[in-house]
This record gives structure tokens, C-alpha cells and sequence, in this order.
């Protein structure tokens, strides 16, 4: 999963995502403020944001509206002092409001967490296939399936999100620190690896092309 905050120490953000890395495989970077966030926004895709309140009404609405208008599921939470403001940040579309904790990163990650549940799994159990994500280790009937790296790191963020259906992009935005620099053949070669090692296993294919959409997960 990939996560934006916005108007965070560099300190907090570090502290946030060893907290976050304890229930996601995620990637965080951390913009200073609204107008930096849309350098990231416009370029990356995000399935959570999080934001310092600054304040500042029409800029934050008009932000959420661009981050909803790019992608729907995309979760934004906002993190508050002035306990006035929450029913102002629920009005512009703002998912979660965390008032009185926001020092602590723990409880945010857990408030996040309560968000972004059906995406949080340490294990993916399907009858004989079963993906231990913490230990990064895969077993199909009591025979263990070898893959590491990113190979691992794709067929799991898939599994997670079971039916639905992901770009290249959209892969290549979630699982690697600076996407604008790989292909879509990296991911094109990652999946076809995943495809021969479960498939001398498994004698089935769970990862399926979408034409012209991309692919999915399901088993």
C-alpha cells in the first residue's frame, strides 16, 4: 500500500511508518504541505492520505476533491488539534478524523489500520494455498513455493485485493520506492515468473490478465 502525509516531520513520518509497517507492506512518502502533496498526487497513485490540519478550508477542500476525482477509494484521514474543526473536515469528503492522539503514531496506525482493514493480512489462507506474508513464505498442500523480492511482494498486494483488477501502474506505484523510473515490463517479467513457479506447483494460474485493464488475483 502506498501512503501520502502531508505537513509531517520528517522525524513523525519515520517514527508513522515503522507503526504502519507493523499491519501493511507499505510505502510512505511524506510532502510538506497541500501544494507539495499535488506533485506527489498528480503522479503517483495513493490508496490512503494522511494530513496535519494547517487551516486552511478552501485549499484542503479542493484537494480532496482532486484526490476523490483521481481515485474514489482513495482513504483520507486528518489529523487535528482543534476539535471545532472535525465536523468541517468530514463535510469535504475527509474519511477520518483523529483528534487528541495526534502525537502518538502508534494510535494513528491503529486508527489507520481500522480504515484500511480489508486490506491488512498477515496471511492469506485459500483451502491448500496459503501465503504467510510476515515470513514471506508460500505453501500450496504442504509443498512449499519458492519467491522473493518483488515477485512476492506482487502476488501478495494481489491476494490482498482479491477480484479486483490492477493496472501495471497502479502495481508499480504501490510497490516500488520510485515508480517513474520502472517499466511495465519489470512487472510483465515479474508475473510471468510468478506464473511458472506457482504453476509447476499449483497446475493452475491464480493471477489472470484483464485485457486492456490489467490483472487479478483469484483462486
Amino acid at each position: 500500500m502506498r501512503i501520502l502525509t502531508i505537513g509531517f516531520s520528517d522525524d513523525y513520518v519515520k517514527r508513522l511508518s515503522v507503526e504502519l509497517e507493523k499491519y501493511f507492506i507499505c510505502i510512505v512518502d511524506n510532502a510538506k504541505d497541500l501544494y507539495d502533496a499535488t506533485n506527489f498526487t498528480d503522479f503517483r497513485h495513493y490508496e490512503l492520505v494522511i494530513i496535519v490540519d494547517e487551516g486552511i478550508k478552501f485549499s484542503l477542500e479542493r484537494y480532496v476533491n482532486e484526490v476523490k476525482k483521481k481515485k474514489s477509494e482513495t482513504k483520507i484521514i486528518m489529523l487535528t488539534d482543534n476539535k471545532e474543526n472535525q465536523k468541517i473536515h468530514f463535510s469535504l469528503g475527509v474519511d477520518d478524523v483523529v483528534y487528541y492522539h495526534c502525537k502518538e503514531p502508534d494510535l494513528v496506525a491503529a486508527r489507520v489500520l481500522a480504515n484500511m482493514r480489508q486490506l491488512f493480512g498477515t496471511k492469506v489462507d485459500i483451502g491448500k494455498l496459503v501465503i504467510d506474508i510476515t515470513n514471506k513464505k508460500i505453501e500450496y498442500d504442504e509443498k512449499i513455493v519458492s519467491l522473493n523480492g518483488k515477485t512476492f511482494d506482487i502476488l501478495a498486494y494481489l491476494a490482498l485485493r482479491k477480484q479486483r483488477v490492477f493496472s501495471k501502474d497502479e502495481i508499480i506505484n504501490a510497490l516500488w520506492e520510485e515508480p517513474e523510473y520502472v517499466s511495465d515490463n519489470t512487472v510483465e517479467v515479474a508475473i510471468n515468473q510468478i506464473r511458472k513457479r506457482l504453476k509447476s506447483i499449483l497446475g493452475f494460474q491464480v493471477i489472470h490478465t484483464v485485457r486492456r485493464r490489467g490483472y487479478k488475483f483469484s483462486y
